[in-house]
């Protein structure tokens, strides 16, 4: 998952071994798991770890006991992967568990604010920039491609060229002083390089 790192068990029991040796934010569960199954998990459960239901499971009335178990999403298998990566981030920032700030150096961006300071003072964004901006920081020190990064500034229905992420990414180097922070990836697109 971009920009998480995980652990994976293949039964409800092992989940339990698995909670006792990490600190986890949040778990993805499958209903149909030998041993115990999701429900079962759910139930056991003592840690107070937000969980999302990914299961083959459609019918309403698995997605409501799923749901009055506790779980904060219930999504139903075949699933995109945007899809969970945005619901994943949701849950974590309403269990107050992503990171809503960003500091390097005298630059600090407020995610939840949609602000950003240089030397505490406000710097202008496009919201084109501050998207991109909040891509390469919740993807730190992972490379992205520039299509990827036209997607997610500007959408799937965008026809334009992916030279405007290069035009955006010039501007934002120079306004943050990060000239030497957003990498450029030869033949592919750019990372945000942070000891974080």
């Amino acid at each position: 998952m971009v920009g998480h790192s995980c652990a994976s068990v293949f039964n409800g029991e092992a989940v339990f071994d698995e909670l006792e040796k990490s600190v986890f934010d949040l778990i993805l569960l499958d209903i149909m798991m030998p041993e115990m199954d999701g429900f079962q998990v759910i139930e056991e459960l003592l840690e107070d770890i937000p969980v999302i239901f990914l299961t083959a499971r459609s019918s309403v009335t698995d997605r409501v006991k799923g749901l009055k178990l506790g779980a904060d999403d219930y999504i139903v298998k075949p699933f995109d992967m945007l899809e969970l990566q945005a619901r994943i981030e949701t849950v974590l920032r309403r269990v107050n568990k992503a990171d809503n700030e960003f500091c390097l150096g005298d630059v600090k961006v407020d995610l939840v604010g949609l602000k950003i300071f240089k030397k505490d003072v406000l710097i202008d964004f496009s919201p084109k920039e501050f998207l991109l901006i909040e891509a390469l920081i919740k993807n730190r020190n992972i490379a992205l491609s520039r299509d990827k990064l036209l997607e997610i500034a500007w959408g799937y229905e965008y026809g334009g060229d992916t030279r405007t992420v290069d035009v955006h990414i010039h501007g934002i180097r120079k306004k943050l002083g990060w000239e030497d922070i957003i990498k450029t990836v030869y033949k592919l697109g750019y990372r945000l390089e942070a000891d974080l």
